[in-house]
């Protein structure tokens, strides 16, 4: 009877080298699974900060007109924002519409949110930068709503529809307050003038 070979050469070396591609590639999973908790942990920072979007204002005018309208807003106790100063401490303006320049899509839009209610007076104005080959006056539709937190939803708390007539015109579409608890305070919607743009910006 003839003895078996305990030791195959083909099978022994093998089967160290999987386990040693094995124990590798272990090592390395145990490796990720320890540092995912350490990659960008979030701070307290972020998790108190408001949502972006609670007052929000959306203008729009006719998708065929090749004009340039600039939205401008400002929060209580923030600077103007608009073109030339797209990011507040409230507000930021999230679409600069150059018309039909550059733009990829047909729509004439602008937009601008808000982190944050701070309690005051808000302003929202228009400005008529540029006409080409459009016929004046333009309209414009201006929607303003707000959102105490993202579990609730947009509530509109004024909407316009405004004639902008020449080049140059900046127009006072709407002001309002807000109370501390980021309400509307009742009766305090009017829209008399206030420049907000730079005129040398």
């Amino acid at each position: 009877m003839q003895g078996l070979d305990p030791i195959d050469g083909d099978g022994g070396d093998g089967t160290v080298f999987r386990d040693v591609i094995m124990l590798a590639l272990l090592g390395f999973v145990t490796i990720v699974i320890l540092l995912l908790p350490h990659l960008n942990p979030p701070t307290k920072q972020d998790a108190a900060a408001d949502p972006p979007g609670n007052v929000v204002v959306e203008i729009r005018w006719p998708d065929k007109d090749d004009a340039d309208i600039d939205l401008w807003v400002q929060a209580p106790g923030d600077a103007p924002v608009g073109y030339s100063n797209k990011d507040g401490g409230v507000f930021n303006l999230l679409r600069d519409d150059l018309g039909h320049i550059q733009d990829l899509s047909s729509l004439n839009y602008e937009m601008a949110y808000s982190r944050g209610t701070p309690q005051g007076e808000y302003t929202v104005n228009l400005h008529l930068y540029r006409s080409r080959t459009t016929p004046l006056p333009i309209p414009v539709e201006v929607n303003i709503g707000i959102r105490k937190s993202n579990s609730e939803s947009l509530v509109t708390v004024a909407s316009n529809r405004v004639q902008l007539s020449h080049e140059g015109e900046e127009l006072t579409v709407v002001r309002f307050r807000l109370s501390q608890l980021g309400r509307l305070v009742k009766g305090s919607i009017h829209d008399l003038p206030r420049i907000l743009r730079n005129p040398g910006g």
